[in-house]
């Protein structure tokens, strides 16, 4: 009894130094927004949140741009480099994710993230754009069209969310956990982080040290590891016959070497929405616009500035 009594007691005290080393605090928004700001950030408030967010480019035509779950609006700063000379371009921190944080009643509900977009629009001042979305970002961006139409001039959707999946992704599995869930948020591997950047990714040798730094840290900005649990026990409700409602001319772009939404969904978008282009990206994974961003935006631009010229004929 003695030997497994000091066996317990070694477990024990292994645990206990191993969660020392593990936990993980929180990181300031004082840090973050030092770290993670530019010249064109800015802030403003809707429904009890301060909002991140910028408007870059000098463009006439109108570009809203939104993230996918656990990003922030630097997933897009490849293609606001190369488009902000034709276009404005906003990008944002949606509600759960990078500096704007969580949501006060913590809703991840789509109708919840279209009703909060559609105030963040008023707020800002926008009047007709397009708008572009990845993964989660896409699923906000086709419901966000098909109920106001007459705001969206043009839509891009990017590996978006919205048709069933069979793919079981690693880390929503451990936030719907019920024992692990409570873990995540003291405990944040960098090495995880890395791990779900290497999955979305094609090409691993893209995943730099600053790139996994940047996900790392926005992730421990107070109250977002509770929201990504809150995000990805929140059961998105898509309804996907709305899709075929949508006449706005729309862009579909995939990466190939997805492994979290299979690239055959850009076929299930294609066959439901009236007016399509689709591009299919062999050697990009669930990010194209992340992981390629020249040749990424060159189409989106193309698509974007042939669309101008038709809606100017």
């Amino acid at each position: 009894m003695k030997t497994i009594a000091k066996a317990l007691l070694l477990m024990v005290l292994i645990l206990s130094i191993s969660s020392f080393f593990l936990v993980k605090p929180d990181v300031s928004f004082a840090f973050l927004r030092d770290q993670y700001t530019n010249n064109s950030s800015q802030f403003v408030e809707v429904h009890g949140m301060n909002i991140h967010y910028r408007v870059q480019g000098k463009g006439d035509q109108v570009l809203l741009l939104l993230h996918g779950t656990g990003a922030s609006l630097h997933t897009w700063e490849g293609w606001v480099s190369v488009m902000q000379d034709s276009f404005t371009v906003v990008t944002l921190d949606l509600p759960a994710f990078g500096l704007t944080g969580p949501h006060p009643d913590g809703d991840y509900s789509m109708e919840a993230y279209v009703a909060f977009l559609d105030e963040f629009i008023d707020k800002i001042k926008l009047d007709r754009f397009s708008i572009c979305g990845n993964s989660l970002g896409g699923g906000i961006a086709w419901n966000y069209a098909a109920t106001y139409p007459e705001r969206v001039e043009g839509m891009v959707l990017i590996d978006a969310s919205g048709y069933p999946t069979v793919n079981q992704i690693g880390i929503f599995q451990l936030a719907k956990n019920p024992i692990i869930a409570p873990m995540i948020k003291y405990i944040t591997p960098r090495k995880l982080i890395a791990k779900n950047l290497m999955e979305v990714y094609a090409d691993d040798s893209k995943v730099t040290e600053k790139l996994v730094d940047r996900y790392f840290y926005l992730a421990r900005r107070a109250g977002n590891r509770q929201a990504f649990i809150d995000r990805a026990r929140t059961i998105m409700d898509y309804n996907t016959s709305l899709i075929q409602t949508i006449n706005i001319p729309t862009l579909i772009m995939w990466g190939a070497e997805d492994k979290w939404t299979d690239a055959s969904h850009a076929e299930i978008f294609s066959e439901n929405l009236p007016i399509d282009t689709v591009i299919i990206y062999e050697d990009l994974g669930h990010v194209p616009m992340e992981e390629d961003p020249i040749r990424t935006a060159r189409d989106a631009s193309h698509f974007l500035r042939k669309l101008s010229q038709n809606l100017s004929l």
